[in-house]
């Protein structure tokens, strides 16, 4: 069956928040336990809920830490997100040829309408899954299969497109296509060892994929 849904994570998929992740997590842990972590540590907390990062490592300040961490972030949030290459107007054409479009994402609504305001991409998603939406993130399939269903899909018609193994495992436990991005933080050979369907160059690379001729 042709591809009709196209499902993204957000976080260094659509937008790139790398360096406004990269420094709430430094800045929150310098806070609790100075001079412990550096850049290169906080690589690996990128994907998951902030609880699952934070509960690691010290289950007694779980909370504590989100909100050092969220505010900083929402303070920083429009100095430090930048857009990728290519991606508003490849989201746009598919808006206009008529793809159904979603998001699912790990972080909170709030955070998530903020990125797709400044960067205008807002306009053309018709479902958004967020960490307030669903009882298990991802990897887990349940947030795809929610915007599958939201948007009156299934698994069979759609592809799920991120920079992380958690996109790629969700969208293979939903039955979704899968597609890495090779923009993702972590980098190509990291993605491929979770056997995603594609990676893409470039967002474009999706016209591709799913037939749809780019005009």
């Amino acid at each position: 069956m042709k591809i009709n849904t196209l499902l993204f994570d957000l976080d260094g998929t659509l937008i790139n928040t790398n360096e406004l992740i990269i420094s709430s997590f430094l800045h929150t842990l310098e806070h609790y336990y100075p001079g412990q972590y550096k850049r290169a540590d906080v690589g690996e907390f990128i994907g998951p809920p902030l609880f699952d990062t934070f509960v690691n490592i010290d289950e007694e300040k779980v909370e504590e830490m989100i909100k050092t961490y969220r505010e900083h972030n929402l303070t920083h949030h429009d100095e430090l997100v930048t857009e990728y290459e290519g991606v508003y107007e490849t989201i746009e054409r598919l808006h206009q040829k008529g793809y159904k479009l979603g998001i699912v994402t790990t972080k909170m609504r709030h955070t998530v309408n903020m990125g797709l305001k400044l960067t205008k991409l807002d306009q053309f998603f018709d479902v958004v899954v967020t960490l307030d939406d669903v009882q298990h993130a991802k990897p887990d399939a349940e947030p795809v299969l929610k915007a599958l269903e939201q948007l009156g899909s299934t698994p069979e018609d759609a592809i799920m497109v991120g920079d992380n193994h958690h996109d790629i495992l969700a969208g293979k436990n939903a039955g979704t296509k899968t597609a890495g991005v090779g923009w993702a933080l972590k980098g190509v050979d990291y993605l491929k060892k979770y056997h995603p369907d594609y990676i893409l160059e470039h967002m474009d690379d999706l016209f591709e994929i799913i037939g749809a001729e780019q005009e």
